[in-house]
């Protein structure tokens, strides 16, 4: 697919129609994390408490000052009236890279992404399959062959590598073993790392906080998964897949 290319007005079983465009969103300065899914921002002048659409660490993305940007609820009984969906983190030199913080968005784009053709051409693709023990984003067929995809959204960056994953995931490891177990069965088994912003050089297991997740990705490129690494065009009112980056284990 081309850089930058948008594919709308189709649909997947299992989603709505794909579009990942956000709508009615405002700018807010970030003051503190309540817990995994609240935090307080100011905005107009007002405290206001939000929901955090991301559960991971996010230590380095949610600090004090931050500007952070929310989109409105559409949900009038919820709680809170605002989802937080992405910050505006400095960069070395000034300026800041604004990085994409929803969880629900890797899998989204990579489904807009995955029928407008980015793996080559699908057949029979699907949402959310499970194969084994496993339960896997997307399972699909090409030429007659099954596909199995697991997505991960990434949004720790370090000096343009980005990592992955921020804090321990057993769920994460569960997903690398079973696309190892699958492609020696001959699946075609790739695991997506959608990175959720611009300005990233290279991608990296992050080691030095799961060392066995670095260790399951060799054991997996070595069986014949494929470990693909894009990018995204992020910016507060979209996200869209973009260019590979790098992949280095």
């Amino acid at each position: 697919m081309a850089a930058g290319k948008r594919c709308r007005g189709f649909l997947i079983p299992g989603f709505l129609e794909i579009d990942m465009r956000y709508d009615d969103i405002h700018a807010a300065r970030f003051i503190r994390r309540v817990n995994r899914f609240v935090a307080e921002v100011e905005i107009g002048g007002a405290v206001e408490r939000v929901h955090v659409k991301n559960t991971g660490r996010c230590a380095e993305l949610l600090v004090p000052g931050y500007a952070v940007w929310l989109e409105k609820s559409g949900n009038a009984n919820r709680r809170t009236a605002w989802d937080l969906i992405g910050v505006e983190k400095p960069v070395p030199g000034g300026g800041t890279r604004y990085v994409n913080m929803d969880s629900m968005a890797p899998n989204r784009a990579a489904g807009e992404w995955l029928a407008a053709g980015g793996l080559g051409p699908l057949d029979n693709l699907r949402p959310e399959v499970t194969v084994g023990d496993s339960r896997f984003d997307f399972v699909a067929e090409q030429g007659g062959r099954p596909v199995a995809i697991e997505v991960k959204g990434c949004t720790l960056e370090r000096g343009g590598v980005a990592l992955f994953p921020d804090a321990p995931t057993l769920r994460g490891l569960k997903h690398v073993r079973g696309l190892t177990r699958l492609a020696g069965e001959g699946w075609r088994c790739v695991l997506l790392v959608v990175i959720q912003m611009k300005g990233v050089d290279v991608f990296m297991p992050n080691r030095a906080t799961q060392p066995a997740f670095g260790e399951a990705l060799v054991e997996a490129r070595t069986a014949g998964v494929e470990i693909v690494a894009m990018d995204c065009l992020a910016r507060p009112g979209e996200v869209a897949i973009d260019r590979a980056v790098r992949v280095e284990i």
